[in-house]
This record gives C-alpha cells, structure tokens and sequence, in this order.
C-alpha cells in the first residue's frame, strides 16, 4: 500500500512540473513596467549634465556630452562620460581634481536624457502608407503604432507581420502578429503591448 502512494506522489510531482515548464514557452510579449534607476543609466551622446563641485561654484557647469564621448570640466579638462554611469564620471572628476583641490565633492546630475530619446523610440517597416519612428509612450499597442505609420498598403500581408524585440542578452525574438483580425475584425487578441526598440515589419503579399 505505501508503494502505491508513494508511486501517487511521483506522479502528481511529475504532472505538476510538466504543466508549469509547458506554460511558461510561449508568453506573449509585455510591455516592462520596470523603470531603470537613474544612477544605472549609461550617459550618451547629447546628453545633459550638471557638474557640482561643492564648495567650489567657478568648478560647477552645466554641459552636453559631445559627438566623441566627452565633456569638459573646468581645471581638468576632457573627461570621458559616455558609456559611463553618472557615479562613474563623478568618481573620475573627483580623482583628477584632487591634484588641485582639498577633498572634493562632485556631484553628477544628468538634467536632460537626450539620447534616451532615441532608444526609446518605437519603428514601423514594410508595406505602411509612411514607415516612421516614433517615440514611446507609456501604454503603446501594435494597433497605435501601424497607425501612426498611415496603415497598411494595398500590397501588405498583415497576416504575416511581425514583432521584433531585442533581449537584455541582445538576442532578437519574434511575435507573430495576425494585424488583419486587429484591422479588420476588432480582435485583439495579438494587439501586444510595445516596449521601447521594438520594430514592427507588415510585409508585402507574394504576388
């Protein structure tokens, strides 16, 4: 009789992983609701920083991040800031102006993230009246941006578009998206949320 429950209890066990490794292989796309901290934030090209030297007003300035990377700080020079956190430039601004200042506190504030601008943009491709990059707003579907972009063509397959997302790993996924029912029909059931980066492709009808 124990050998009968125990192989009962092996069974369940094994029924529960097969359902819990079998729902988790085709979630469809979300949009994050996790927004990075600012301290994580790579500075970029563009980007506007606010440099305070506590204590030292003439060594405080407000600048942008140049083409190459670089700012300049008052009595140091160029210091590379892109790719780099904002504690990052701070530690580094500090380190070089202690050959001219006692103990000095820096403070790196970014006040304008203008490259940001352009990661978190949204593109529509393919058979659209007007394919077009858009910047991402909060609550954005596949149906907001096709719109944006005019619609699809005459020529399009909207059945066949796709969604493309890039991973923290930097890999690519793909979402099937049946565009023509959302169109068309009012489903929405493939009317995924978008997420900054992702690119929408309608391709054309094989003719």
């Amino acid at each position: 009789m124990k050998s009968v429950n125990g192989l009962l209890v092996l069974c369940l066990v094994w029924l529960v992983t097969a359902c819990a490794t079998s729902g988790s292989t085709s979630a469809p796309p979300r949009a994050s609701t996790d927004t990075p901290a600012v301290n994580t934030y790579l500075i970029g090209v563009d980007d506007q920083l606010q440099i305070t030297v506590w204590h030292n007003p003439d060594l405080s300035v407000s600048v942008p991040v140049r083409p190459d990377g670089k700012i300049t700080v008052p009595l140091i020079g160029d210091v590379i800031a892109g790719g780099k956190t904002p504690d990052e430039v701070s530690v580094e601004i500090k380190g070089k102006l202690e050959a001219f200042v006692r103990d000095p506190q820096v403070a790196v504030i970014l006040t304008a993230l203008r490259s940001h601008e352009y990661l978190s943009r949204v593109r529509v491709t393919g058979a659209v009246r007007t394919p077009i990059s858009i910047p991402y707003r909060q609550g954005m579907t596949v149906l907001d941006a096709v719109l944006a972009a005019g619609g699809t063509t005459e020529f399009a397959a909207p059945d066949r578009t796709e969604l493309y997302r890039r991973g923290e790993a930097g890999a690519t996924t793909s979402y099937s998206v049946r565009l023509e029912k959302i169109l068309q029909q009012g489903d929405l059931a493939n009317n995924y949320p978008v997420q900054p980066g992702d690119v929408i492709t309608v391709p054309q009808r094989a003719f």
